[in-house]
């Protein structure tokens, strides 16, 4: 009830598919219709989440834990809770640039193309950290590449 009254209009719901359908009944209920997630995941040590070459079909929101990013077999960063991983080739629709294999245990929160082009579209916040994580990517791969010639 104190959701609705708050003005919210994002429900980012990270529990069960039981305890999901209870809150979205809910919702409901009280005339609250804010956007949902809730579309979570969990791995396990050494799960790959993302493999380099691979086409894009999903991106990832870490909820808890860590995972390792590599690209041609070398560690190039490590993601945590906040970060998104694969999202990049839902952006440019081309193959994955890196490979992603979680460090410990995790919650994800799972977007399809779908799911993603609506947080772009519905959540001008989202989508302006998303995009600023890119450029900083982009600017880091740029002074790497610069650094190596």
């Amino acid at each position: 009830v104190s959701l609705k009254g708050s003005g919210a209009d994002t429900f980012f719901n990270v529990t069960t598919p039981k305890c999901a359908a209870q809150a979205i009944k809910k919702a409901g209920e009280l005339g609250w219709k804010p956007a949902h997630y809730l579309n979570s995941v969990s791995s396990a040590v050494g799960t790959v989440l993302v493999d380099q070459g691979d086409p894009g079909t999903l991106c990832y929101l870490i909820v808890e834990g860590q995972a390792s990013v590599y690209v041609r077999g070398e560690h190039v960063a490590t993601s945590g809770p906040g970060s998104m991983v694969g999202e990049m080739s839902l952006i440019d629709h081309r193959p994955r640039t890196a490979t992603v294999v979680a460090d410990t245990g995790m919650v994800l929160l799972r977007f399809g193309i779908a799911e993603f082009r609506t947080l772009l579209d519905e959540e001008p916040k989202a989508s302006e950290r998303i995009m600023t994580e890119l450029r900083s990517r982009l600017e880091r791969a740029g002074n790497d590449k610069g650094a190596d010639t």
